[in-house]
């Protein structure tokens, strides 16, 4: 065995307990002291080493996911979309992607029920021949806000109030009501998908608005949609949520795992809404803006692939607490848009996992790429990639690069401004700022579409919910407005 490619692992296990270090321990059940009831010694390595090591097993938790939950399993890509994008794993009907797949609440502990009022997170990373595409959303096709700045803002008041660390909706109700963009996931959130029964029966979308580009250098905007093949199934009620929560606070995570074991794989149907950018100005809405939905009937959906969840973690903190996702993370054929909550993601969610995690957090199995990657990055803290080269310039590092030899479309602002058009604007207001008549609609014909039988009223749902969760008397007037756009009648909500 070559000790500088050796990698620990329990497959290389003995049957003799040893230190970190490989030393054997003799004792591993009492401490050294002098004597048999004297203190306990300072030169006890094991001892402060077993100790020390436990004080320091948990790492920073997630600001917001932090309850969450993984499983491994293939992309299969079902349909041609060549025309869209030349991304290698997307290059033809068959081929078969490697993912990891990581579910999850938003805002509370690691430790919190999953059967809590919130959005849940769907992230998927693809280990690609190009290198790792990360997917995240929630199972809301809209976010709360528009514009990266007011995340920790709508972060903070979901959070619990930092007096008493409770958490306290008319906190929620107070921000929504000043933020008319935010009402459309107020819909969502508020509905029945707002408590989703678990994972396995829980509908995905990317959210922001992302960028196809294909061999040609065309680019096209998408949204992303994950369709789960065995439907979507709510908690509908606050009885039901307390009472699957009461009996087990990880009923999500447990029914994840017992059916992958059991041979009952999850699966859904990835498909996608396509724009054309030189038609955006055609539309009374801004595609770039996270808070609004694509109409159907206008985009209709296009089947890509299929995602087959078929295998468990083999451990948890490896495989999901040190999992760490990026929208930054992009490969060739796929990029950004001038989504302004996406590009805010695209530096802070690989900030985060840096603070987490270390700056080579990339570096970790289940981070790292599963193709061959070089680059000129060396160092930092717990670096363990082994390097044998002395070192080249960078005009031969250039020279590596795939757009430089001319293979692939170029993708960024760097090199061709077509593939991301700038962000056109309509006569009079700039799209990215409409005014909040445009908020109250959007939402209102989204529920009207949703509600679908006449014998559903949504609003009367949502409504009944936030007298449940309380409001004060100064924060529900413009949940109020928007839900008496919705049904035609005003509900009793205070």
């Amino acid at each position: 065995m070559d000790p500088t490619k050796f990698r620990p692992s329990s497959s290389h296990d003995g049957g003799v307990t040893t230190t970190n270090a490989g030393a054997p321990v003799w004792n591993d059940n009492e401490a050294l002291t002098v004597g048999p009831r004297g203190p306990i010694l300072l030169e006890d390595y094991h001892l402060i080493e077993k100790v020390a090591h436990f004080a320091r097993e948990r790492i920073p938790e997630r600001v917001v996911h932090a309850r969450g939950a993984s499983a491994k399993g293939f992309f299969e890509c079902t349909h041609d979309v060549s025309d869209l994008t030349c991304a290698d794993f997307l290059r033809g009907p068959g081929a078969r992607t490697p993912v990891i797949v990581r579910f999850s609440t938003v805002i509370h502990e690691r430790g919190s029920p999953e059967t809590i009022r919130d959005p849940r997170g769907f992230a998927v990373k693809f280990y690609t021949r190009e290198g790792n595409w990360d997917l995240l959303g929630n199972n809301f096709p809209v976010f709360f806000i528009r514009d990266g700045i007011k995340f920790p803002d709508v972060i903070h008041a979901f959070k619990p109030n930092p007096r008493s660390h409770v958490q306290e909706y008319w906190r929620v109700f107070d921000f929504l009501s000043h933020h008319p963009e935010s009402l459309h996931t107020f819909f969502f959130l508020f509905d029945d998908v707002g408590v989703p029964a678990d994972y396995r029966h829980m509908e995905g979308f990317g959210v922001n608005t992302y960028t196809f580009v294909n061999k040609a250098g065309k680019a096209s905007y998408v949204k992303f949609h994950w369709k789960p093949t065995c439907g979507v199934r709510c908690i509908r009620t606050d009885e039901e949520a307390a009472l699957v929560g009461g009996r087990n606070h990880s009923h999500a995570t447990q029914d994840l795992y017992d059916s992958i074991a059991a041979g009952s794989f999850p699966e859904w149907q990835l498909l996608v809404q396509v724009m054309d950018p030189d038609t955006e100005d055609q539309y009374d809405f801004d595609p770039l803006d996270d808070t609004k939905t694509w109409p159907e009937d206008l985009l209709p959906l296009r089947p890509v692939g299929r995602l087959v969840l078929d295998r468990n973690v083999d451990n948890f903190f490896n495989e999901n607490e040190q999992l760490a996702f990026g929208p930054g993370l992009v490969v060739p054929g796929i990029y950004y848009s001038d989504d302004k909550m996406l590009q805010c993601r695209v530096f802070a969610y690989a900030d985060t996992q840096r603070y987490r995690l270390g700056p080579n957090y990339l570096m970790l199995p289940v981070n790292a790429p599963r193709c061959a990657h070089h680059n000129n990055h060396y160092d930092g803290a717990m670096n363990f990639m082994h390097r044998d080269e002395e070192g080249e310039g960078h005009h031969q590092e250039a020279q590596r690069l795939p757009a430089a030899r001319g293979e692939v479309p170029v993708l960024g602002r760097r090199q061709a401004g077509a593939v991301r058009p700038e962000v056109r604007r309509l006569a009079g207001a700039p799209k990215g700022q409409p005014g909040a008549e445009i908020d109250l609609d959007r939402p209102a014909l989204e529920v009207r579409r949703v509600a679908g039988e006449e014998d559903r009223h949504p609003p009367q749902r949502q409504a009944k919910h936030v007298k449940i969760y309380g409001v004060r008397p100064s924060s529900p007037l413009l949940i109020q407005r928007a839900i008496t756009r919705a049904s035609g009648r005003t509900p009793e909500i205070d």
